[in-house]
This record gives C-alpha cells, sequence and structure tokens, in this order.
C-alpha cells in the first residue's frame, strides 16, 4: 500500500485524469505508465548529452 509521500502525487495524478476525459482505469494506468515510460527517456537523453 502506498503511503504519505508517494501516495499524495500518485491521487493528484489520478484525480486530475479522472476529472477529464478518461474514465476508464485501465486507460489512466496506461496513459500514466507512458508519461513515466517518456520521462525516464529523457532524463537519459539529457544524461547522454551532458556526457558527449
Amino acid at each position: 500500500m502506498l503511503r504519505g509521500e508517494v501516495r499524495s502525487p500518485v491521487d493528484k495524478i489520478w484525480n486530475t485524469f479522472l476529472s477529464g476525459s478518461i474514465s476508464n482505469p485501465l486507460e489512466l494506468i496506461e496513459q500514466i505508465t507512458d508519461l513515466l515510460f517518456l520521462r525516464r527517456l529523457d532524463k537519459l537523453h539529457r544524461l547522454e548529452e551532458m556526457l558527449s
């Protein structure tokens, strides 16, 4: 179970998506996963640029 410092941001994101056009929980999880994946790719790309 998620606690305090992790749960609050996750709940905020979850509620933001639910108040928008996404109402299917599976689609919501897919969207959050895509965002996390893209964020990780961006961080790796920035690190690669700094090392080059």
